[in-house]
């Protein structure tokens, strides 16, 4: 029997990640400027890498506030930069405050990153396990039949969808995430 899918007013909210930042940044007396130089440190460390695609920008992290979506690799910069839980931004979720979420430190020199075959690999597990098609596993979670498949390819993951597939494992977003070279 396939539950319904989950509903999407438990979501990850990004309206609430970005009014945690704000919060944070007025409360330390810091200009957006100032809060994307602490963030720039802690994904790259000590040394600068001069390419643009890799630095997170503030138009990126300020408009998190007017976005559906947002990009999972740059959202799991911001909650380290505010030292919080990916579950902490999912209303009720009982797993916001467990230490096992808590998002690992991280060698200077390299970038916390979703691993997406990881994820895909337990989501299989599960739906095997559950005995249940690809498409029955996307509705129950709420995502359009082609992607999950996609997560065996190593791509991105996008938020606020991601953290339905990591409620469905019932297990911590930090669980699929990675020290990566910049």
């Amino acid at each position: 029997m396939v539950k319904r899918s989950m509903p999407q007013s438990s979501d990850f909210s990004l309206q609430d990640l970005y009014a945690a930042l704000d919060q944070q940044r007025e409360a330390r007396g810091l200009s957006w400027p100032q809060v994307m130089e602490e963030m720039q440190k802690m994904h790259q460390g000590p040394r600068r890498i001069s390419t643009s695609r890799r630095r997170l920008s503030q138009s990126t992290v300020t408009g998190i506030r007017f976005r559906r979506a947002a990009e999972g690799d740059g959202v799991l910069v911001m909650l380290r930069w505010l030292n919080r839980t990916p579950e902490s931004f999912v209303p009720g979720h009982h797993k916001s405050n467990d230490i096992g979420a808590r998002l690992p430190d991280i060698p200077a020199g390299k970038v916390l990153r979703f691993d997406a075959r990881k994820l895909h690999a337990a989501v299989d597990a599960r739906r095997i396990e559950r005995k249940m098609t690809w498409t029955e596993v996307a509705k129950e979670i709420g995502f359009g039949p082609t992607s999950l498949p996609r997560l065996s390819k190593g791509k991105r993951v996008v938020f606020p969808g991601v953290m339905r597939i990591f409620r469905w494992l019932d297990r911590p977003a930090a669980d699929f995430t990675r020290a990566s070279d910049i």
